[in-house]
């Protein structure tokens, strides 16, 4: 059963800083490219994760993009500690935007509360704003 990951992309100013940021952090893994992102606590769920899950990244007070899990390594860094590179496929992929308050660390997402990736052909700028959109679900029109 798949889960998802719900991350802050701390020191992300737009979508495009994303892509830069998650662009020069590619490595070679197990041979192939995969993006990698540190956490403290490896998720305990982790075959769900790799079950078709993402990581729903929070930019600038909305989720705007996703990245698919490739793996998970337990490393130890420069400080003596042990941490979770958890591995991601190198493609981001726009969803619509959903607002979201700040929080610590990531949260597990259900699929079912995960928003949708956006239509071919659409940018950001193109759906909704949030608070329409929120309206139209509340009326059972979206």
């Amino acid at each position: 059963m798949t889960i998802h990951l719900l991350r802050l992309a701390v020191g992300a100013d737009s979508l495009e800083s994303m892509r830069q940021w998650r662009e020069e952090a590619r490595i070679d893994w197990n041979g192939r490219k995969v993006v990698p992102t540190w956490t403290k606590r490896a998720p305990n769920r982790q075959a769900e994760l790799l079950d078709g899950g993402c990581i729903y990244w929070v930019v600038k007070g909305a989720i705007r993009c996703r990245q698919r899990f490739a793996g998970f390594e337990m490393v130890t860094g420069a400080d003596g500690e042990a941490y979770c590179a958890m591995m991601m496929d190198p493609e981001l992929v726009e969803t619509v935007a959903v607002p979201k308050r700040p929080f610590q660390g990531w949260r597990y997402l259900k699929p079912e509360d995960a928003p949708a990736d956006l239509s071919p052909g659409m940018t950001a700028g193109d759906e909704l704003p949030a608070h329409l959109l929120a309206e139209l679900r509340a009326l059972g029109l979206a």
